[in-house]
């Protein structure tokens, strides 16, 4: 699909935009089977009004502090478009570690990063950017890292084969890069999920340079709840997903490793075709936290990953019984709050470069074994980096259903 629309056009198709919803089912390693199901038109400030995360996660109060301006996000998925209106001027020059694919103007490149990338730091567009997606951090900029593709790409299984470790090669560039906060809104939660020592060393790598890593903590829960990587690797903040009301999502997986929780469900996203879809998933959660995340380093940006992540447990919301469970964490992310509490904690810097399971908890389950697993390679790149665009909610132009695929 070529582009067809300058931004002029595509804020007046943000003004007359409509609801459609829709269902599917993705697996791990399947594509998605698309359903449509009507629903009713949305008024001109639809997409906006339904981003109800921007309210639950106290953003106005934040914002008085800090929309993350200086601080430098990594999107280690399938791209970015940085030519979507919602996120023109916040994309830096990014790093493709697949080296094929799809490419700009096909229908499945960048679809997944994109959404992602406008929950961090989507600035709107139109008059006083009051149209399109609001991200949590609207002024951080955005490190866009191509490390899996997307489902509906034909050379998905060639890139399953060939390029497993472009994920430990991603987190690594963007490092030295700087990023100040890497987002993983990928993964793998199949029954066979384990550990790649390259990938573990190369999150530790980013921590000890003083990167945030956050990731999805998988949408296993309706699956066995199996771990997630790399979710479970020793200093990663874990996402949790929840919806508006602050229930546990029952997709979201229940793991010793969840560290708070977040957005995950029927949340508004933003698409390289220049339509926004609502979707679930922690892959929506992860970038939630990290745009949460990026708002904290802004305000205190001398604080170590350690500092950032005690912080977000110790101000989460909604706090479950005893303190922690394995389906919230520590409850529900508050960046007001963190960036509030940080003001009395004296910034460690990079002097605190020992991760201890003070922060980090027991450490991960052994991995089972299913001789009919696929590799660490697919399950990666077919899995929770795809998951949360699977049941959406098109928001498009006129009256009409949008067809979407993953």
């Amino acid at each position: 699909m070529t582009r067809k629309a300058g931004a002029s056009r595509r804020a007046g198709a943000s003004r007359r935009a409509g609801v459609t919803r829709r269902t599917g089912l993705l697996s791990v390693l399947l594509a998605a089977s698309l359903a449509l199901v009507p629903s009713t038109a949305a008024h001109a400030d639809g997409i906006r009004a339904q981003q109800w995360a921007l309210d639950a996660m106290h953003t106005q109060e934040a914002w008085r502090t800090t929309k993350g301006k200086g601080i430098t996000v990594a999107v280690l998925d399938t791209g970015v478009d940085a030519q979507h209106p919602d996120l023109a001027g916040n994309v830096l020059t990014g790093k493709d570690m697949v080296g094929f694919g799809a490419s700009r103007g096909d229908r499945s490149w960048a679809r997944h990063g994109t959404a992602m990338a406008g929950i961090i730091a989507g600035h709107g567009h139109g008059s006083g950017n009051a149209d399109g997606v609001m991200g949590i951090a609207p002024k951080a900029k955005i490190l866009p890292v191509r490390v899996i593709l997307e489902d509906g790409d034909s050379a998905r299984t060639k890139a399953r084969n060939t390029r497993g470790n472009a994920l430990a090669e991603g987190i690594r560039w963007a490092t030295d890069h700087g990023a100040d906060v890497i987002n993983l809104s990928l993964g793998d939660d199949s029954k066979s999920a384990h550990p790649e020592p390259a990938e573990d060393e190369a999150v530790q790598y980013a921590l000890k340079k003083g990167a945030v890593v956050v990731a999805s903590a998988g949408n296993g829960g309706e699956k066995g709840d199996h771990i997630s990587y790399p979710a479970a690797y020793p200093g990663v903040i874990a996402a949790t997903a929840v919806d508006r009301y602050g229930t546990r999502a029952s997709f979201s997986t229940r793991r010793w490793y969840a560290t708070v929780s977040a957005p995950g469900v029927d949340v508004v996203i933003a698409d390289p075709d220049d339509r926004y879809y609502s979707g679930w998933g922690t892959s929506a959660a992860s970038a939630f936290v990290s745009g949460a995340v990026a708002l904290v380093k802004a305000a205190h940006p001398g604080l170590s990953p350690a500092q950032i992540k005690q912080l977000l447990e110790d101000t989460a919301r909604d706090a479950p019984t005893g303190g922690h469970d394995d389906s919230r964490g520590f409850g529900f992310i508050d960046p007001a709050a963190a960036i509030k509490a940080a003001a009395r904690i004296k910034p460690e810097g990079l002097d605190s470069a020992a991760y201890g399971e003070k922060y980090f908890g027991t450490g991960p389950d052994a991995p089972e074994d299913d001789n009919n697993a696929a590799s660490w390679a697919g399950p990666l790149a077919g899995g929770l980096g795809a998951v949360l665009l699977a049941t959406a909610v098109a928001l498009w132009r006129g009256r009409r259903f949008s067809e979407h695929a993953q």
